[in-house]
């Protein structure tokens, strides 16, 4: 058979649609009852139940994938891309209470792969899953030409609610003397790639499969870890210590910072009064591995680097100090590790290492 005029320039849209064609199998463990229509619609469709809320607030969120991106094409290894975005964009509504209910996806390549438009779509539908999230569509483009031989991109939105009532704003719940928690890291997560892979592949002249004494996988392996999701420990949080009755300004739990990037540096005053600092103190945690041979051999002073990398603590929980322990207790029991790394002290709205 005769190969279409658009396929020689590229862009083969027959082999799109049989893509595409696996993709309600790949969705159905994301659905929500809420979820109406089926994936390949011009829209997504999603009813809100109005009824388990007084006032529903809609939060939104954009993000990518930066450069890992390049880790994932070096090591053709594409099935965690997908869930570092979902993850990503989770992270981001939950510092505002929200949870998720429905993710949109882009993908851009140059010429679609179906093994790794699989992979990737696999990553979204997993992470979705485990979110509660819907994956209720997305836009798969083929632009030859555009992309390098084996490249693409990702970005993803995602749509959540939270009660008007309960929605964080640590401008102005955050207090003098509250405690600072630090929940930890898988890793460089998504953000500062770009210097990271100049410090092992430039500087440091290793290769994506080196093994590196203090590491357990190779470097790619390391580089490639997942995003964690701090939504459903958030929720939990919420539920446990900022009780029905009382006001936001009263709650034990006051806000939360996603360390992406800009690390703590500037990531942290964006839910500080003008009043404040926080002030964070180096050692407090247990550095990952990666980290410490960052720190030690990329020559990168240590106030670049607390702006650049989440240094091993990828969600901030400000509280209450009278509760720290009892928040520290609980997050330990969900799983996750967390340490007290600093406090709020009185200043103009920073967040300094110290």
């Amino acid at each position: 058979m005769k190969q279409k005029a658009y396929a020689r320039a590229g862009v083969d849209i027959d082999l799109g649609n049989k893509v595409k064609a696996t993709l309600p199998q790949l969705l159905a463990s994301t659905h929500r009852r809420e979820v109406l229509g089926k994936v390949g619609g011009f829209g997504g469709l999603f009813q809100l139940d109005l009824k388990k809320y007084r006032e529903p607030i809609l939060v939104s969120s954009v993000d990518g994938v930066g450069t890992k991106l390049k880790i994932a094409f070096a090591m053709d290894q594409h099935d965690t891309i997908g869930a570092d975005l979902v993850n990503h964009c989770v992270n981001d509504i939950a510092v505002l209470g929200a949870e998720p209910l429905f993710f949109l996806d882009y993908l851009g390549t140059g010429k679609l792969e179906p093994h790794v438009f699989t992979d990737i779509i696999k990553g979204f539908a997993r992470a979705c899953a485990e979110n509660n999230c819907a994956l209720i569509g997305g836009e798969t483009a083929q632009m030859p030409g555009f992309y390098q031989k084996g490249e693409y991109d990702v970005s993803g939105t995602i749509v959540g609610v939270v009660e008007k009532s309960k929605m964080l704003n640590g401008q102005k719940t955050v207090k003098r003397g509250d405690a600072v928690i630090g929940i930890a890291s898988s890793g460089l997560h998504t953000n500062g790639y770009s210097l990271g892979r100049k410090i092992f592949f430039e500087q440091l002249g290793y290769k994506p499969s080196s093994r590196v004494p203090g590491l357990k996988g190779t470097v790619g392996q390391e580089l490639l870890k997942e995003h964690i999701s701090y939504g459903p420990l958030v929720q939990k949080l919420l539920k446990r210590f900022n009780s029905q009755l009382s006001t936001l300004n009263s709650q034990p739990v006051r806000a939360f910072a996603h360390i992406t990037g800009g690390g703590f540096v500037d990531n942290i005053p964006r839910v500080l009064p003008k009043s404040l600092d926080v002030v964070i103190r180096k050692g407090s945690w247990d550095m990952l591995p990666i980290f410490q041979i960052i720190e030690a051999k990329s020559g990168v002073p240590d106030e670049e680097l607390y702006q650049v990398f989440n240094m091993g603590i990828g969600m901030v929980a400000i509280v209450a100090a009278d509760q720290a322990d009892a928040v520290l207790k609980f997050i330990h029991a969900q799983k996750h590790k967390a340490w007290l790394i600093g406090e709020v002290v009185k200043g103009k709205g920073e967040a300094r290492v110290v």
